[in-house]
Parts: structure tokens; C-alpha cells; sequence
């Protein structure tokens, strides 16, 4: 894996991690996910 790839990677990650955790309680229980699922989640969305 290149250092782009991997950089627009971790970028995505961030990015996630970032509007998720802006998210309410409630809204983030809406998708399913709890709020200490965050970094999964968005780990499993740069794959």
C-alpha cells in the first residue's frame, strides 16, 4: 500500500470519526451503533 492510499485512508477515518461523534446519543442509536463503537465503524468504512 502507498503512502497516498494509506494517507486518503486515514483521512477517511478521521472524517468519520469526526461526524459520527457529532452525532446525539440518539441519532447514533438510530444507525445502530453506540458511541463507543465510533472508531470500529469507521475503521470497517476504509476498508
Amino acid at each position: 500500500m502507498n503512502f497516498a492510499h494509506s494517507f486518503n485512508n486515514w483521512r477517511k477515518y478521521r472524517q468519520t470519526v469526526t461526524e459520527l461523534g457529532r452525532m446525539s446519543d440518539r441519532e447514533l442509536n438510530d444507525l445502530g451503533i453506540g458511541r463507543s463503537d465510533i472508531r470500529r465503524v469507521a475503521r470497517e468504512a476504509v476498508r
